[in-house]
This record gives structure tokens, sequence and C-alpha cells, in this order.
């Protein structure tokens, strides 16, 4: 990749790991917490970002639990110097993923996702629906780890592409919630540009009516 000129940003759970890709040449880190969709580590977002921007040398991108510009403000102000959005851009005019699983996470409130996957130590975070309700009633039954892997084997697609939002995968991170509306990628930028400033503006205005002395 780096003789082709190509920029490496891994994606991390741990401050190990960001350590040891540091070493390895990585020209940046995403340190994504467990509020994202897919795959978790055990360490949110708040937590994990200011540990590796401490830890390393190298430009740190967060990553889960952000959807609008008070998410940009806050990574910022962890130490970070961009942001990661998934769940978010979903819900873009632009990306492919089915109307439906689209329409789904607009839908979806706070406590829409669930965690499975756990007793495989590959847990992955999704909107709650049968698939998943199946696959933790599995885990609690102690289904081996092939029994698992088959029952969930090309649910992703099922659920991402096909638009099964029953029997489907639909990685989700927690922001679902934050998430109202479908539009262009322009514009979801733009809001959350627009909305970073304003916060900052508050800040600033919050700095100047408290003493800190």
């Amino acid at each position: 990749f780096k003789e082709a000129g190509i920029k490496i940003m891994p994606v991390v759970s741990s401050v190990a790991l960001a350590r040891r890709l540091e070493r390895d040449g990585a020209d940046a880190i995403v340190a994504e917490g467990m509020e994202s969709g897919g795959h978790i580590g055990e360490t949110t977002t708040m937590v994990l970002v200011p540990q590796i921007v401490d830890a390393v040398h190298i430009p740190v991108i967060a990553a889960g639990g952000i959807a609008d510009g008070r998410g940009l403000v806050a990574a910022l102000s962890l130490g970070a110097q961009g942001i990661q959005m998934g769940t978010r851009f979903i819900c873009s005019d632009e990306c492919i993923a089915h109307p439906k699983f689209k329409e789904k996470i607009t839908e979806a409130r706070d406590r829409s996702t669930i965690v499975t996957g756990e007793t495989l130590g590959h847990p992955v975070r999704c909107l709650e629906n049968k698939l998943t309700r199946q696959f933790k009633a599995l885990e609690r039954a102690g289904a081996s780890k092939e029994e698992l892997e088959k029952f969930g084997a090309g649910k992703y697609y099922q659920g991402v592409i096909q638009g099964d939002m029953e029997w489907g995968s639909l990685l989700s991170g927690q922001i679902a919630g934050m998430v109202s509306d479908i539009k262009p990628v322009k514009e979801i930028i733009g809001d959350v540009m627009s909305e970073a400033e304003l916060a900052i503006r508050n800040l600033l205005k919050m700095t100047k009516e408290v003493s800190f002395a």
C-alpha cells in the first residue's frame, strides 16, 4: 500500500494495538469505541480516544457513537484530529444499503441495538431483530462455534443489501437513535460542520461567563 502511495489508517479498539500499528508504519489510527456498529471492542469512545492520543505520535481519528457536530467537537476535545462516521452515512442517498435498512435506522431509538457473538470472542453490534434474538438464544443454550457461524453465514448481505429486516444482520451503532433522516452526503457533512461551529460558539460563551479562578 505504501509503495502505491496509499495512506494506512487501521481501526483499533485498544491502546496496545494502536502502539503496535504505529511501530509497523501506520499513518494514522482510527480509535473506535464499543458504541460503533459491527465488530466492537470493550472500551467506550470517550475512554479509548484520549488514551490512544496519549500513547501514539500519529494522528488519531475518533469513531463510535458520533453522528453530528456535537460529537465532532467532543472528539476534538479528546485530542482526536478527525472523526469517522459509519451509521450516519448509511442513511445517505449515495449509500448502496437497502432502503428498508436505512428506514430501520431512522426508526431506531437509544436502545435499539444489541451485541451478539460474545461467546465467539468476536462481538458484533446490530439492530435488534429476530436474527439477533435467536443468535442470543443459541449462545445462552451453549451452541458450538461451528453452529453459530453456520447460523450467521450470509446474514449481512441478506439484511443490508437484500433488505431482510428480520433475519438479516443489520450492523449499526448506538447512535442509530440520533439518525432521523436520509439525505445527500454533502448535506450531512454540511450539517455536522454547522452544528460543530454552533457548539464551539456556545463553549466559548460559557468560558466567558464562568470564572475558572
